[in-house]
């Protein structure tokens, strides 16, 4: 009984993020579980105006879903073999790198 209760757990939990994914519009404890941080920490950052929300009256916070992933693809770093070819390729215009 208690794996069947388990199990009925671990399928709820999958429901409701599969609702979390199909929604466009987020309120303050989906976005949290979107992002996998903690309700402070998205208090901080929509307090500091560091993250794009919405309050249409006011009080309760509401997030757009493709916003915040937009929010969370920032800042990409390059990968090495990125960096190096860009390294090479500049070398190579300013004419130090004979061939």
């Amino acid at each position: 009984m208690d794996e069947i209760l388990k199990r009925l757990e671990i399928i709820e939990r999958h429901v409701l993020d599969q609702n979390l994914i199909m929604k466009q519009v987020l309120n303050f404890n989906e976005a949290c579980r979107f992002l996998e941080v903690s309700k402070s920490h998205l208090y901080k950052l929509t307090s500091a105006g560091s993250i794009p929300h919405y309050k249409p009256n006011g009080k309760k916070l509401y997030f757009n879903r493709a916003e915040l992933e937009s929010w969370l693809l920032r800042n990409r770093n390059s990968t090495q073999e990125e960096i190096d070819r860009r390294a090479a390729d500049y070398l190579i215009k300013k004419g130090r790198v004979k061939l």
